[in-house]
């Protein structure tokens, strides 16, 4: 399969996402005025009500009119709009590179889907990886004019990057500051394991989204005979003799680890999704996202 920056977005895919939105379960405050209706009162053009005044209030909020009217002071308050901050946290190791597609070309659509519905809505949307170094923040990307460059961007993503997960979370919290939503796109494979670095998440207060993308070669492996692995990101060897049996106690590892990860991040209120790459990403947003709240 192509990873072509033309190969992450179909046409049609375009526009099955043009009438989705990200969607929030908290309120942010943003630096602009964004195309989001807040709950929140602000000072947009569109009027929403009125409340008395009191000593303190900015008097250019005056209705004078109503004054002339009834002898009484009255703010005019307006509807303000929400600017929503998107990252997307991308695991970039060797690990990664598995799978057809790979599970990184996946998570670069899953991104890229997720990038446009923002862009769309005018959010503020950032990619960044595990492996970025904490002073290097990446680019921004906002309105539809943004699109290729996001993609151009997304398709310079490589699976080289040597960094440990709970190194590379707590990297991206310290180069961003904005709250709003956070996906972390990962296949959670760390020796040193997930629970450090989900809670590096937690600390920024942001909406966490936890999408663990395994390929069907992983979780259904079609392997027999006697093997020696070898670990793609430490060079860890091991020979194993590939048995029904020894399946059997995979399969069963494997689903404890789901499992362990879907509940650490339940308990925590963090949305958790397994991924398998062979699901087509129009039906991951479209339909387990959206269960998930995440886009509506």
């Amino acid at each position: 399969m192509s990873t072509s920056s033309n190969a992450l977005l179909s046409p049609e895919l375009l526009a099955q996402l043009e009438r989705l939105e990200l969607v929030s379960r908290k309120i942010f405050r943003g630096r602009l005025k964004g195309e989001r209706r807040s709950t929140r009162k602000g000072q947009s053009v569109e009027f929403a009500d009125f409340r008395n005044y009191v000593p303190g209030d900015d008097l250019r909020f005056i209705d004078w009119n109503t004054y002339a009217r009834l002898d009484r002071l009255f703010l005019k308050m307006f509807f303000e709009e929400e600017d929503l901050h998107f990252y997307a946290l991308i695991d970039a190791s060797p690990s990664m590179d598995f799978g057809t597609p790979t599970k990184l070309h996946y998570a670069k659509q899953l991104a890229a889907a997720l990038g446009f519905i923002g862009l769309v809505r005018s959010d503020r949307v950032r990619f960044e990886t595990l492996g970025q170094p904490a002073s290097r923040p990446a680019p921004v990307f906002r309105g539809r004019k943004s699109l290729y460059r996001m993609l151009s961007h997304l398709d310079s993503i490589a699976p080289d990057e040597a960094s440990d997960l709970t190194q590379g979370v707590k990297n991206f919290c310290i180069r961003n500051s904005g709250k709003g939503i956070v996906i972390l796109i990962s296949d959670l494979m760390d020796k040193q394991g997930y629970a450090a670095a989900l809670k590096y998440l937690l600390s920024r207060q942001m909406d966490v989204y936890v999408i663990q993308i395994l390929s069907s070669e992983e979780l259904d492996p079609d392997i027999k005979g006697d093997l020696r692995l070898v670990d793609c990101e430490d060079d860890d060897i091991a020979e194993i003799s590939a048995s029904a049996p020894l399946l059997k106690r995979y399969q069963k590892t494997l689903a404890a680890f789901v499992e362990g990860a879907r509940e650490f991040c339940n308990r925590r209120g963090m949305n958790y999704l397994l991924a398998n790459n062979q699901l087509p990403v129009d039906q991951l947003v479209s339909s387990y996202l959206r269960k998930r709240g995440l886009v509506r």
